[in-house]
């Protein structure tokens, strides 16, 4: 363990923020390096509700989500500023369910029978959903608060400079970190005006997924692995609307505000690993938030 090291972390969403704020905490001069600022960044689209999506080994992703939902629910009790609160919500199947391979990471989960039509069985639980254009700037007033920086930087390999360097450069892995196992797997969504909306709710089949946030509802989307659009479908948001409103009758006739496409960093397991003065942590799929601080504290000490 290093007491007190330079390190460059490349990436500045959610993932590279948080092992920045983990990184000065402990002591640790720390500068941030990315092409896309925080608000550009895939983080910048999320929906942003804890869910374990698209995040692989099973075991490591559940302690993860398990640290990242305890520190989420303690910055939505002790900071209204951050974005973060912690929201009640159902997920519906069409046919009946073991219990989630992520159980052991929330504090409490109950089956519910009170579901829309079609749907035979579901769960109920609470859990953190941060508005990321809120929370990103948060995270990265905290970076600046404990004195580190971010700076806009197009590279085109990891830095070579004196220090440590912290990987978090989610898709462009495939280039900075030389993995071609990341890919990405797109997701549309559409934000549509408050309607008084007080619960999530989620179909992983579609995924369908409606998520109130304070001032909008992130309604959403699509699973789409090696699509590299960022260009929104104007058919696909007409089915997600439709999809939308079968599971929450209630945003019929919400004005839709505006369309984005965010690409998820897929691989078949998230990396955080140390190679020599590199530390990787990328590949964390549709579950950037949900593992940021799980993820963050392995990179602290890895570090």
């Amino acid at each position: 363990m290093v007491s007190s090291a330079r390190v460059i972390v490349v990436g500045a969403g959610v993932i590279g923020l948080t092992c920045a704020v983990r990184l000065l905490e402990a002591g640790h001069r720390v500068d941030v390096v990315a092409r896309d600022l925080p608000l550009e960044t895939t983080s910048a689209v999320a929906a942003a509700i804890w869910y374990p999506f698209r995040a692989l080994p099973q075991d490591r992703v559940t302690a993860w989500a398990a640290t990242s939902y305890a520190v989420l629910d303690a910055i939505a009790d002790t900071d209204p500023d951050s974005g973060v609160r912690m929201v009640s919500g159902t997920e519906v199947f069409r046919n009946p369910q073991a219990d989630p391979w992520w159980r052991a990471a929330v504090p409490a989960l109950e089956r519910t029978r009170d579901l829309p039509a079609g749907f035979v069985d579901g769960w109920t639980f609470a859990t953190p959903v941060a508005d990321m254009q809120v929370y990103l700037r948060w995270l990265a007033g905290r970076v600046d608060d404990l004195g580190g920086t971010i700076t806009r930087l197009n590279l085109s390999a990891l830095p070579a400079a004196a220090g440590l360097v912290v990987n978090c450069s989610g898709l462009g892995a495939r280039l900075l970190g030389s993995d071609r196992t990341v890919v990405p797997v797109s997701g549309q969504v559409m934000y549509v005006e408050q309607t008084g909306l007080d619960r999530w709710w989620l179909d992983s089949a579609g995924p369908t997924y409606v998520v109130p946030r304070e001032h909008d509802i992130v309604v959403g989307g699509t699973d789409v692995e090696g699509d590299w659009s960022r260009t929104p479908s104007p058919e696909t948001a007409a089915d997600i609307l439709r999809r939308a409103t079968d599971l929450v009758p209630g945003l019929r006739g919400a004005r839709v505000l505006r369309h984005k496409v965010g690409l998820r960093p897929v691989r078949p397991a998230v990396r955080v690993e140390r190679v020599g003065d590199v530390v990787h942590c990328y590949g964390h799929g549709g579950a950037g938030v949900t593992l940021s601080w799980g993820v963050a504290d392995d990179v602290a000490a890895l570090v």
